[in-house]
C-alpha cells in the first residue's frame, strides 16, 4: 500500500482545498459535541453531513475529533464511544455493527522518524475495518491497518498490524491472543 503524503502547513493546506475541509470538519464537529444527548436526530445528521459515507442508526458520543470527516466511512449500526479520534488524512472504512469503546484513536496519519521538518509533513495509509468488529477503550489503531471481520481488539492495544478475522487481539503492539467461534 502506497503511502499518501501531507503537508500541514497554511499554506499547503489552501492550495491543496484541505483547509476549506477541516473548517467544515471543525464546524460541525463543535456543533455536533454541543448537542444535548437527547437530540439524536440532530446528532445523525451531523454525522451524514461531516462524514463521506454512513448507513444507518449511527451513533457517535460527545468528545468525537476528527481531521476531515469527509474520508471517514461508516457502515450500518455503528458506535462510538466518548472522546474517539479519527485522523483521517486517508480512508478510514468501517463496516456494520461496528463498536469503538471511549478514549479510541484512529490515526490514517503519522510522522517520519528522521526530524526534518517532522512538524509538518508526514504520511498517511487508509485503515479498514470488517463487519461486527469491537474496539476496547483506549486502543490505538495505527495507519494502513485492516481488521477483519468479527475480530476484537482488547482495551488499551495499540494495533500496528493487520487483524484476521474473528480473532482476539491485544497488548502493546497488539499480538493474537485467540481465535473467536
Amino acid at each position: 500500500m502506497e503511502k499518501l503524503r501531507y503537508d500541514r502547513t497554511i499554506e499547503h493546506l489552501i492550495a491543496t482545498g484541505r483547509l476549506e475541509h477541516m473548517l467544515k470538519a471543525d464546524e460541525l464537529i463543535r456543533k455536533f459535541n454541543n448537542l444535548p444527548l437527547i437530540a439524536q436526530e440532530e446528532q445523525a445528521g451531523l454525522i451524514r453531513e461531516l462524514f463521506g459515507s454512513v448507513g444507518e442508526n449511527p451513533s457517535i458520543s460527545r468528545g468525537f475529533q476528527c481531521d476531515f470527516g469527509c474520508n471517514i466511512h461508516v457502515g450500518d449500526n455503528f458506535y462510538a464511544g466518548y472522546n474517539c479520534i479519527m485522523l483521517d488524512y486517508a480512508e478510514i472504512r468501517i463496516g456494520n455493527n461496528c463498536l469503538i469503546g471511549p478514549n479510541v484513536g484512529i490515526y490514517t496519519a503519522s510522522h517520519d522518524i528522521s526530524p526534518n521538518d517532522r512538524y509538518k509533513t508526514g504520511f498517511a495509509e487508509p485503515i479498514k475495518r470488517g463487519n461486527n468488529v469491537w474496539i476496547g477503550g483506549n486502543a490505538c489503531v495505527l495507519p494502513g491497518v485492516t481488521i477483519g471481520d468479527g475480530a476484537v481488539i482488547a482495551a488499551g492495544s495499540v494495533v500496528s498490524e493487520d487483524v484476521e478475522p474473528f480473532t482476539v487481539v491485544g497488548g502493546i503492539p497488539a499480538k493474537f491472543i485467540k481465535t473467536i467461534k
